[in-house]
């Protein structure tokens, strides 16, 4: 990708040493930007800003917990006093519980959301006041697809991401004539350790992932996606088609989605573990 855009610009990537995040942060630094990576695993976040700086690419590995609000007042501010600016904040950091919601128990429905919303919602509550006394800068909220078309197996992620893309939403009616923009990311299934790695509950992972109908988006393409539409200030960003397929089906032919939606269950519910 080559794009001027982020040229000397000063990104926060949340969630930076894995997956998306990752490669959102290797993508920005090979055209010049100056990356705060941001991760609660610092050993792996120093090893990936080590392979930046050997490259010649400007990255500075910093230890964050979402889900403490304190954690991020310091990443936020302690990035603006080093660099005198944030030019963006990419609010990363996720994760997932799959499985059903008689399954759930209140610590997984917790725990996602306390990451996926509340952590996006710590970055937004720091680095806006500073983007505004500036008069710049760009908030990107990483949600999904399934926060426009929402989908059952998956409902703390669901929650979460709709909820995300509902701020983002009113933020950047809010935050235009402050000069300040906002995109959110809705991307399908891409190809990250989030999903390599997932646990589904009393189900096992191979089957069910290879129940998903859609191939997944190598993670280089989405970072690439992602970076130009941000680029071109979009205020949503929604890849592969079938993402807009599925909006289109939830919103204008309801009942057909229904359908589709009651044969994944019952397709989960034939490797479902008894209980």
């Amino acid at each position: 990708m080559k794009n001027s855009v982020f040229l000397d610009k000063v990104c926060i990537v949340t969630g930076g040493a894995s997956g998306l995040g990752r490669e959102v942060c290797q993508q920005l630094v090979a055209v010049g930007a100056c990356v705060v990576l941001a991760d609660i695993d610092f050993p792996r976040a120093t090893e990936v800003v080590g392979e930046i700086t050997r490259i010649g690419g400007t990255a500075k590995a910093v230890w964050v917990d979402v889900t403490n609000s304190e954690s991020v007042q310091a990443l936020v501010e302690g990035a603006a006093t080093e660099f005198g600016r944030i030019d963006y904040l990419f609010n990363n950091a996720g994760t997932v519980v799959m499985g059903e919601i008689r399954d759930l128990s209140l610590e997984h429905w917790r725990r996602v959301i306390e990451i996926n919303l509340f952590g996006g919602i710590y970055g937004i509550h720091y680095v806006y006041p500073i983007m505004i006394r500036q008069g710049f800068g760009h908030i990107v909220n990483t949600a999904s697809g399934f926060g426009l078309a929402p989908g059952p197996l998956n409902s703390p992620y669901v929650a979460s991401k709709f909820a995300l893309i509902g701020i983002s939403h009113a933020l950047a009616i809010e935050a235009h004539a402050f000069g300040v923009d906002v995109s959110v990311v809705c991307p399908g299934f891409i190809q990250t350790p989030l999903i390599d790695n997932v646990k589904p509950l009393n189900a096992d992972a191979k089957e069910m992932l290879g129940q998903i109908p859609v191939k997944m988006v190598p993670v280089e393409h989405a970072a690439r996606i992602m970076l130009a539409g941000v680029a071109k200030k979009k205020t949503v960003i929604a890849f592969p088609a079938y993402v807009g397929v599925l909006v289109f089906l939830y919103r204008f032919m309801p009942w057909l989605y229904k359908r589709m939606g009651w044969k994944q269950i019952a397709d989960f519910r034939s490797i479902r573990k008894a209980q």
